[in-house]
């Protein structure tokens, strides 16, 4: 049995939503020494969410964003935590609608996701600044 933990950091992007499967996994080699397993994504921020979705057409990141923004919008007269920016308590709510975390197959050692499926880095801040992920990944040795 193989168990790994650690911390990925992901550069600094805009506002969005960002395909970062791969990074994800460069950030965690050891991955490659599991047949069959787990990984379990963590991302260490309360502003910015991690989902799975379609990572063939950046159309669907964009809707995504379009969506978000009109059903939590910045300028919402009932927001009273406005100290950090009219961006910060959006963000709060929409990386509480998608959440902070995602469990993952491993299998040959890698994520073992459809054919059309991604990890999303959900940043919904204007400058959020680079994000930390941390990878708990466990399995079966790969034979």
């Amino acid at each position: 049995m193989i168990w790994v933990q650690k911390d990925v950091r992901l550069s600094a992007v805009s506002r969005g939503f960002h395909l970062v499967t791969r990074e994800i996994e460069r950030g965690v080699p050891e991955l490659s020494d599991i047949g069959t397993g787990l990984a379990h994504v963590f991302i260490q921020h309360t502003s910015a969410s991690l989902t799975l979705n379609e990572n063939a057409s950046s159309d669907v990141r964009r809707d995504f964003e379009s969506w978000f923004n009109r059903a939590v919008p910045e300028d919402a007269d009932y927001w009273t935590h406005t100290t950090e920016g009219p961006d910060d308590m959006p963000a709060h709510i929409k990386a509480s609608l998608l959440g902070p975390s995602l469990t993952i197959p491993v299998r040959d050692g890698s994520f073992h996701v459809g054919t059309w499926q991604g990890i999303y880095l959900c940043e919904h801040r204007d400058s959020g600044g680079p994000r930390t992920v941390t990878v708990t990944a466990f399995g079966e040795e790969s034979s």
